[in-house]
């Protein structure tokens, strides 16, 4: 069940995922710690200094070059991330984001469900991987 500070933090993740530049796909991410503090958003998009322009519509180049959200959040974060939980928007981390989340030391992840079946295989990795690492993963269904 979704508590106030869930439906709030998911809500700003939704929000922050409306700064990426890419036509396509906009995620969010935003990390709090223990007392419900945020201590970094981030949202997918090329790295500093890389123009948002035309590429970002060639998919395969696109991918070779953008930084996920849930990067880009850790990156951005001043302090450790250690025992934090990270809110993505609009579906879980992929299996590249979980090796960072694992090494970062989140521990908890809170998304909503995804209807992308191209990722589905991906995420399965990575909801096996946050298991065997004892990160709990949380799947809201808002509606």
């Amino acid at each position: 069940m979704m508590d106030k500070w869930q439906a709030n933090f998911l809500g700003l993740a939704a929000n922050v995922a409306t700064w990426s530049q890419d036509p396509s796909t906009k995620v969010g991410a935003v990390i709090v710690d223990e007392n419900n503090r945020v201590v970094s958003v981030g949202y997918n998009g090329f790295p500093k200094g890389i123009k948002d322009d035309g590429r970002l519509n060639d998919r395969v180049l696109k991918y070779q070059m953008i930084l996920h959200a849930e990067t880009n959040a850790v990156l951005f974060a001043n302090n450790s991330v250690r025992g934090c939980t990270i809110y993505t928007w609009p579906f879980m981390p992929c299996s590249n984001c979980a090796s960072l989340l694992i090494q970062s030391g989140i521990k908890k992840v809170v998304s909503v469900p995804s209807t992308e079946k191209r990722w589905e295989s991906n995420f399965n990795i990575a909801k096996g991987m946050f298991e065997e690492a004892g990160i709990s993963l949380e799947i809201i269904n808002l509606v």
